[in-house]
């Protein structure tokens, strides 16, 4: 957002959700678009008086949606036809000339329905969970073939994707990498803020798929193994009870801290300190999994050494041996052994990080995903 506000394109930003607990990053102050919460927890009234405007304006169009939202019978999605029924009401007073959903999930359901009630076009971007495990297939295609594009993080996304429309659809489908901003991670001479004692960071909410329970279990091995080392786990989530008492199981309380949630420039000094950054990801029994997980970006544009494994679209940015090392996920004595060749090598660690920033600079700047999402909505004629 920033970047596009960067280029002169006027932006307004519509949350379905109010904003919780977690930490404010401070990049956010610098967004200067207005945003508005759709939520109808807070401003139910609001919504349903939104709503009737809408229904009053565009009878026809309102009873269609209507119809479209209950076919899928879902208390969910009936909270998106609301949400969007007040977005609609919103937009009639607005210049918005074209809706961009991030996730398949709620925020697409939103811009869908609210296309069908005022025509605006709609694309949005999916990304992991959203499309392999939270959105039916059935759904997700009628998403996809109201939408005017569609866009994914991975080439594995866009192959999973496509086969789901037919074929005369599947040009809409397009991979854009997400993009760093570079400037937030030039470092200097990054070894000057490194830990005396070799710092393994992890970067993850704490679920299944992130396979933090494994990394865990390889610390056990490396701690028999009498190494050197700390593990840093940044992030909150509902395992966060059980990979505490796994720790305390295999007595490395001394070795591992979890630190929570921090703001994003907290997370960009870890990522300084840190001596190896590991996120060994696994495909869930119920086929939830990570798209390209950005902290994988954030830590190789910090000139770190990556660990993860050889799932979904990981391989698209981390090569073995050149930019980073990848393994069998669900492996926790393969995944010691590859960092333990790391903890013992620093001069590899110095060459794998090198060459992990310089491919994030080349291959997944923000200036290019910019360009390339600019240059979509341009080829899709949308204004």
């Amino acid at each position: 957002m920033l970047e596009l506000e960067r280029r002169g394109v006027e932006l307004r930003i519509f949350s379905v959700k109010e904003p919780g607990d977690e930490p404010v990053h401070g990049d956010i102050q610098l967004v200067r678009a207005k945003v508005t919460y759709l939520s109808l927890k807070s401003r139910g009234k609001t919504v349903l008086r939104a709503n009737l405007s809408t229904a009053c304006r565009h009878p026809l169009q309102y009873l269609a949606t209507l119809f479209r939202a209950l076919l899928y019978p879902r208390w969910s999605f009936l909270q998106s036809f609301l949400h969007a029924g007040y977005l609609a009401n919103l937009l009639s007073c607005e210049r918005v000339t074209h809706l961009h959903a991030h996730f398949a999930t709620a925020p697409a359901s939103v811009a869908m329905f609210t296309h069908h009630l005022t025509k605006i076009p709609y694309t949005f971007t999916a990304h992991a969970k959203d499309i392999y495990f939270d959105v039916k297939p059935r759904l997700l295609r009628a998403k996809m073939s109201h939408a005017r594009a569609v866009v994914t993080v991975s080439e594995y996304n866009w192959r999973y994707l496509v086969c789901l429309l037919r074929p005369s659809q599947t040009k809409k489908v397009h991979r854009v990498y997400n993009g760093m901003d570079l400037r937030r991670y030039s470092d200097g001479d990054a070894s000057r803020d490194k830990s005396p004692v070799p710092v393994i960071l992890s970067v993850a909410r704490l679920i299944e798929k992130k396979g933090i329970g494994d990394l865990i279990r390889a610390c056990g091995i490396l701690r028999k193994r009498e190494r050197s080392f700390r593990l840093e786990i940044i992030g909150t989530g509902p395992l966060q009870t059980l990979l505490k008492k796994q720790v305390q199981l295999l007595q490395l309380q001394d070795c591992v801290e979890f630190r929570g949630p921090l703001p994003q420039e907290i997370v960009r000094q870890a990522y300084k300190q840190a001596a190896i950054f590991a996120l060994p990801c696994v495909i869930t029994a119920d086929g939830d999994q990570d798209g390209m997980p950005t902290v994988l970006l954030e830590a190789m544009a910090s000139g770190l050494p990556v660990i993860s494994t050889n799932v979904s679209g990981i391989p698209e940015l981390v090569q073995s041996d050149h930019d980073g090392l990848l393994v069998q996920p669900s492996d926790p004595q393969m995944l010691a052994d590859a960092l333990d060749r790391l903890l013992l090598d620093e001069d590899l660690r110095k060459t794998l990080g090198a060459a992990a920033s310089a491919k994030v600079a080349s291959k997944f700047s923000v200036e290019r995903s910019v360009d390339e999402l600019l240059g979509l909505f341009q080829l899709e004629g949308i204004p």
